[in-house]
């Protein structure tokens, strides 16, 4: 394929390195699960015992298995290196979960909020129907009403018979009264 060509009156770009690009989430992703295993118990037990056989093996083996002098800078030197990328890795994944954090109690707020707002609406409804009820009649305000009204229609009644009662014998008696002596006892033999 041939290279497109250059114009001459313009400058040509310079010339970058360019890196590898990486997905910043899954390297991410990559550094938690770094520092997670390495706070285990699993990851120090199993570093003990590679400094433990490093040890064993630079002072217990023969002159000429050993690899790393009694100093130990070889292994001085990738505790030191393991340190340097651990921190980082470490101090990525803190940030991670601190914005996960955050997040999480925004979210938290947002609900909190909409719940209160949700809470004092019901509670003013609440109080709504309570004034309301207030002023409506229940069933036993209702029966004790009827049954009071339906007591004095039988004392009124009751009132009313014995002033009737009354007035029929008080105007019989007026009648008797009024009447000639003899023409009551006729009426009574009729």
């Amino acid at each position: 394929m041939a290279e497109p060509r250059r114009r001459l009156d313009q400058p040509r770009e310079p010339s970058r390195l360019r890196l590898p690009r990486f997905d910043p989430e899954a390297f991410g992703r990559w550094s938690e699960g770094i520092a997670r295993y390495m706070g285990t118990a699993k990851f120090l037990v199993y570093m003990t015992v590679f400094i433990l056989l490093w040890f064993g093996w630079n002072t217990l083996a023969p002159e000429q298995w050993r690899f790393d002098p009694y100093t130990f800078t070889f292994l001085t030197l990738m505790l030191s290196l393991q340190a340097s990328y651990a921190a980082p890795l470490i101090l990525l994944a803190q940030n991670r979960q601190a914005d996960r954090d955050r997040f999480t109690m925004e979210e938290d707020r947002r609900r909190a909020t909409m719940q209160k707002a949700d809470t004092e609406y019901l509670a003013r409804e609440i109080a709504s129907l309570r004034i309301a009820l207030g002023e409506v009649a229940t069933r036993d305000f209702l029966r004790s009403e009827l049954s009071r009204l339906a007591e004095e229609l039988d004392e009124a009644a009751h009132r009313r018979h014995v002033l009737e009662r009354e007035k029929r014998a008080h105007d019989a008696e007026e009648d008797f009264t009024a009447r000639p002596k003899g023409q009551g006892a006729r009426r009574r033999s009729r």
